[in-house]
């Protein structure tokens, strides 16, 4: 991740939560969560903004990376431990993160492009099958 990437992600964290989750919290009409996932490595906890969608009473998010060749850092740290904390808004509470299976994946990944196109073009950038992430309530 480049040093400019992580900058505005820890600044994006940290207004987010010091406003309580009213600022920053959106990114077109759908929310921004913080996602807190455990370090695969170090063990310390990393939170990083992730557009978030809905589906069936959970939220879900997509490991796009903007299409990259490889998967985002907080993907490859919820593989080792799904057990994360997922804050919308000011509402903050433990979840687990379930990769979904290819059928589910399309059918999510379909519903995430139909409100935000983009995601039509970071799958055509790369050749991997972009993860999506069921969060459920713990």
């Amino acid at each position: 991740m480049s040093l400019m990437f992580k900058a505005v992600s820890a600044i994006h964290v940290w207004v987010y939560r010091a406003s309580g989750g009213k600022r920053w919290a959106k990114m077109g009409d759908n929310p921004i969560l913080l996602l807190t996932t455990k370090g695969r490595k170090t063990g310390e906890n990393r939170t990083v903004p992730v557009m978030c969608f809905e589906d069936g009473g959970d939220r879900f998010v997509i490991a796009s990376k903007g299409g990259s060749p490889s998967h985002p850092a907080w993907f490859r740290n919820l593989e080792k431990n799904p057990d994360v904390t997922v804050q919308v808004g000011s509402d903050v509470y433990g979840a687990k993160a379930v990769i979904a299976d290819p059928e589910e994946r399309s059918r999510l990944y379909r519903k995430a492009a139909g409100q935000m196109p983009q995601f039509d073009g970071y799958e055509k950038k790369t050749t991997r099958a972009i993860p999506v992430v069921r969060l459920i309530k713990s």
